[in-house]
């Protein structure tokens, strides 16, 4: 690679990650997965590495599991099923605490399998509904749907997309990942209730005994039973040791042999936009891997710090709400990959990047669709507002995370 070019590389490389943190340049119509295509395609045309090197370098396994995970989620989301644990939350809470710790658990466990992004669409409007009947403040209800739904995410390697690069690129098995940081997430969101209940006394010092309207959602039984009944295999091919991509696809390729649900239908659903960003960012990230940060890396990490675990996962915090987790997750594998017993590294890179999505309004989607879905409903949930729930919720999470890796793993 000649001088000019690399330097060329380098530019563009800064500019895709500088456009990717803020989202979009100013002026364009350009989104984070338009902007990550355009910065591959450059890195192409600039000679910087061929089209076919550019192919190589998209990891599809990554690409195939989250691509089955949108399937799922999309005919579990048209059978009702994420309705009808909406409506069992609403009956069983009987108090704002119980209703908060119910929403707190129920979008963390649901987030873990399912996607955090996937459990805030479904459970967001449905939730403002709900408050908004019963007279109470939404705005705490929403941030701990939000803050929950990240902390959950964090417990699987299909929780969240970044999870599920670390999942590909470490080799641990389902179990293995969950097994350690299942107690990290469950912990982190007894964090979350006991945080927000602090900051808002005056929402949960009464005992008021809450009377809910009984919802009756509608429910497609045929495609419910066939959903319910492929995620169990899932689920146990996942425990089994199978690969997970592959027996996510396998899953998928199952929901798609139907007579009712047009493929259509199912198609126009999947978010293809962050297919596309993943695409792209795997070939931007890895060029920069290549030629700026191996080359100063070569040797063991472990030289460079008095204690990798809690730099790495120092480094990951800072620059997942510089640049977003997933990128800063394909920034810092390849650091991972140089240390010996890598295991603990990955386990905390997952755990950093996911719980620093709490951190703003803007640290993760999952926020950001809460924000905007409550903007809609005439609630506004500001930056400010959000931050501060947002600053205890990470920097606790983030110790007991940082503890349980150095103690218990």
């Amino acid at each position: 690679m000649s001088e000019t070019i690399y330097y060329l590389s380098l530019l563009t490389i800064f500019l895709t990650l500088a456009g990717i943190a803020i989202g979009s340049y100013p002026g364009f119509r350009m989104n984070r997965a338009t902007i990550a295509l355009v910065g591959a395609t450059t890195l192409v045309i600039l000679n910087a590495l061929s089209l076919e090197e550019a192919a190589k370098l998209v990891d599809i396994n990554t690409i195939m599991l989250l691509f089955s995970m949108m399937v799922l989620n999309i005919n579990l989301r048209l059978s009702g099923f994420f309705n009808i644990i909406a409506n069992r939350i609403i009956r069983i809470a009987k108090t704002p605490q119980q209703l908060l710790a119910l929403i707190i658990f129920s979008s963390g466990f649901l987030s873990s399998l399912f996607l955090n992004d996937t459990i805030v669409i479904m459970f967001t409007p449905l939730l403002i509904e709900v408050v908004l009947k019963l007279k109470r403040n939404p705005v705490p209800y929403l941030i701990a749907l939000a803050t929950s739904a990240n902390v959950g995410s964090a417990a699987t390697i299909v929780g969240n997309p970044q999870n599920m690069i670390i999942g590909i690129f470490s080799g641990l098995s389902f179990i293995e990942f969950a097994t350690k940081l299942f107690p990290v997430s469950l912990l982190g969101l007894f964090i979350i209730w006991i945080v927000i209940v602090l900051i808002y006394r005056k929402e949960f010092r009464e005992r008021v005994i809450l009377e809910s309207e009984e919802f009756h959602p509608r429910i497609f039984k045929p495609l419910l039973i066939k959903s319910s009944v492929v995620l169990f295999i899932m689920l146990v091919a996942f425990i089994s040791g199978l690969p997970i991509a592959l027996s996510a696809l396998g899953a998928s390729a199952l929901l798609l042999i139907t007579r009712r649900i047009k493929p259509e239908r199912v198609f126009l659903e999947i978010d293809w936009s962050l297919l596309v960003f993943f695409s792209g960012l795997f070939i931007v990230t890895d060029l920069l891997n290549q030629i700026l940060i191996s080359p100063n890396f070569n040797g063991n990490i472990e030289v460079l710090t008095k204690n990798p675990l809690i730099d790495l996962s120092v480094i990951s915090l800072i620059l997942s709400n510089l640049i977003s987790n997933v990128p800063a997750v394909l920034v810092l594998s390849p650091l991972v990959k140089l240390l010996e017993n890598a295991e603990i590294y990955w386990l905390a890179l997952a755990v950093s990047s996911t719980f620093a999505g709490n951190l703003t309004l803007l640290g993760s989607v999952a926020n950001l669709i809460v924000a905007e879905s409550a903007k809609r409903q005439g609630i506004n949930l500001s930056f400010y507002e959000y931050l501060k729930s947002g600053i205890p919720i990470t920097i606790l999470t983030f110790l007991i995370g940082i503890i349980w890796l150095s103690v218990f793993i």
